[in-house]
């Protein structure tokens, strides 16, 4: 029998990378990646099975110039206090980076908060809060929000310039939503092989507290079929800004599976059904032969699968599901029914 509101097509929205769903009352959030990296984007739906017909919305672009003027990354929403935030990366320019040798030209991110305090965040006025300093100017993106006993924290990616490899995951108690009230701590740096093919990379991390423990996912690698996630994990009453705190699965928990065409799962978030099911969402290619750059095909597709659980509170991460619905081989890019820009 299916769970209230489990999910069971596949992909969940087409062509859109990064996904993240918030379940927000009887209905569900979603923002991701836009394949032309010039806007942010909200659809809503009282079914994760509807997110792909449900009007899309842009409720902020790229400036002009500047640096919120390119490569619009990653959007995250989440609800806190009375509000709504939207985290995000965007870059510059598209220039050579000479403080970032190894990387591609283009990547120069920092790291951006929108608030809006209307009750309907497709509604209000999104405004921009400025950039979350770290403490120090470097390649940064994929922040990530979570309260634990009513505390703010924030993890994200960044370059460090005295650490070999593209970029570390670091943890942070906030201030407030744009604001970060500790000093940075590394949780992880990219250091097993699976975590350095292509890129030394560990980047998209989700949080997901369950059964006294706190659940910290990420994404390594380059983003082709070698594109996997792994897992920290730390007691739900441990000091969380403590590195010795968490524990690093030395062996990724969800990669690609060539037998139900998925490559690349990863950079994910969690949501529930109704029924209070965990809801693991993440995007995936259905081919692995890429014309050019691989920053341009836009078929990394939104995907979602419920997370079962052992008796003990372990994740069964198990492999994607197959899919259900026909996904794009063409890199056209679609123009969602009902867009609304």
């Amino acid at each position: 029998m299916t769970r209230s509101n489990a999910p069971t097509m596949n992909p969940l929205v087409l062509q859109r990378a990064d996904p993240c769903v918030l379940r927000h009352g009887d209905e569900y959030l979603f923002t991701a990646s836009h394949p032309q990296y010039d806007r942010i984007v909200l659809r809503r739906a009282a079914r994760l099975d509807d997110l792909q017909a449900a009007e899309e919305t842009t409720i902020w672009r790229r400036h002009e110039e500047g640096p919120l003027s390119h490569l619009i990354w990653a959007p995250e929403i989440h609800r806190v206090g009375d509000a709504w935030y939207i985290y995000f990366a965007a870059a510059p320019d598209e220039e050579v980076v000479a403080d970032a040798p190894g990387m591609n030209a283009t990547f120069n991110h920092r790291m951006y908060v929108l608030e809006n305090t209307a009750a309907d965040p497709l509604s209000g006025q999104w405004v921009e809060r400025g950039q979350i300093r770290t403490g120090w100017e470097s390649f940064a993106l994929d922040a990530s929000s979570f309260e634990v006993e009513g505390c703010q924290y924030l993890v994200w990616a960044q370059q460090h310039p005295q650490v070999d490899g593209h970029s570390n995951l670091y943890i942070a108690r906030m201030e407030n939503p744009w604001t970060l009230a500790t000093e940075p701590v590394e949780l992880t740096r990219p250091e097993h092989g699976w975590e350095r093919v292509g890129f030394s990379v560990n980047e998209g991390p989700a949080v997901l507290v369950r059964d006294g423990r706190v659940l910290l996912t990420y994404s390594a690698a380059a983003t082709g079929i070698e594109y996997a996630m792994g897992l920290l994990t730390a007691d739900l009453d441990a000091d969380l800004l403590a590195a010795d705190s968490w524990t690093k699965s030395a062996a990724p928990v969800f990669v690609s599976d060539p037998s139900a065409d998925r490559y690349g799962p990863g950079h994910n978030s969690f949501t529930t059904t109704a029924d209070g099911d965990v809801v693991l969402v993440y995007h995936a290619r259905t081919y692995t032969e890429i014309v050019g750059d691989p920053l341009r095909d836009p078929n990394r597709h939104a995907c979602a699968q419920v997370l079962p659980f052992a008796a003990d509170g372990t994740p069964q991460w198990g492999t994607p599901a197959p899919a259900t619905r026909p996904a794009p081989a063409s890199t056209e890019i679609l123009t969602p029914q009902g867009e609304n820009a």
